[in-house]
């Protein structure tokens, strides 16, 4: 797997390359969004421009650009590892939008 790292308007992204033969990144990772009104407000840009939903926090853009737009809370579950990564993981895998307050409480156990 290909990883970039790259700002857009401040905002630190991650950019991912992951099926052979495919030249740009077919995913990107917006990992630190205002809360959940700034994840929100991303994710709906997205989907409202012609975008669609997907599973596990990602959506695709109309030109076929998969993202996920995480919150930090997402990300230090994850890096905590253990029980909290697996419960943050497995309530992840049950949304389409990432709700922050669930997967902080699914931290929690």
């Amino acid at each position: 797997m290909l990883t970039v790292e790259f700002t857009i308007l401040g905002i630190p992204c991650l950019g991912l390359k992951w099926r052979p033969g495919i030249q740009e990144p077919r995913g990107f990772f917006l990992p630190d969004c205002d809360g959940q009104s700034g994840k929100d407000r991303y994710w709906n840009a997205i989907v409202a421009n012609s975008g669609q939903e997907s599973a596990c926090g990602w959506c695709n853009d109309r030109w076929g650009l998969s993202w996920q737009i995480t919150r930090r809370a997402l990300t230090e579950a994850r890096a905590a590892g253990d029980c909290e990564a697996k419960h943050a993981s497995e309530a992840m895998m049950t949304m389409k939008k990432i709700d922050i307050a669930s997967i902080e409480a699914a931290r929690r156990g």
